[in-house]
């Protein structure tokens, strides 16, 4: 991540830094995120001058500015020394592993993507704060590379299949324990489901 100069502005004091693929895991909305960090490192007048285009960052200062641009860049480098280890927030891992907010929560609740803890932020101009999960970017990275997402899904659309199936058995056993009717223990209908014992019971005490 070493820093390189921009000779388009002569009168302007310019240092610009490309953001690897390990810091963004080629997400733009998490250079985003990675520039907010370093931002909240700088001095409230200096915020603006740093700016995000794709995956560089460039910091801009007029010229007689010199030593708060050695110091802006100073904080801009020790913040991007922990960038790849930064939390990653909900809205970039949608990005990340393009993914819709409703499988992040499923995923979420059921394991499948692991919470690396919570971040409590007070939403701009408003008195409310809002707490959300963060992940880790290793992890994140690891579930990007092995392709796990596609899997999930399928696996996903097996279980809805399975969760209609188990309702459509449900329902006829009811209707049939109504008409004081039973159905043959090899009714083939009946689902091949782990624990239908246990199942089967509940339906009928």
């Amino acid at each position: 991540m070493s820093p390189k100069p921009d000779p388009t502005a002569a009168t302007d004091l310019i240092r610009a830094w490309t953001l690897p693929s390990a810091v963004t895991l080629g997400s733009t909305v998490r250079a985003k995120g990675i520039l907010q960090e370093v931002q909240a490192h700088l001095p409230i007048a200096l915020r603006k001058a740093l700016k995000v285009a794709g995956t560089e960052l460039t910091l801009r200062l007029p010229a007689g500015s010199e030593a708060e641009f050695a110091r802006a860049i100073r904080t801009v480098e020790t913040t991007l020394a922990t960038a790849e280890t930064q939390p990653v927030i909900p809205r970039e891992i949608e990005d990340i592993l393009a993914i819709k907010t409703s499988e992040r929560h499923r995923w979420l609740k059921d394991g499948r993507l692991p919470s690396a803890g919570t971040r409590t932020v007070k939403l701009r101009g408003r008195a409310r704060k809002i707490t959300f999960h963060v992940f880790d970017p290793a992890v994140i990275a690891d579930i990007l590379d092995s392709d796990r997402v596609d899997q999930w899904r399928e696996d996903d659309v097996l279980a809805a299949a399975e969760n209609r199936r188990r309702a459509a058995w449900q329902r006829k056993l009811v209707k049939a324990k109504k008409a004081g009717k039973s159905l043959p223990p090899d009714d083939a209908s009946r689902p091949n489901l782990v624990g239908w014992e246990e199942f089967e019971g509940d339906i009928f005490s």
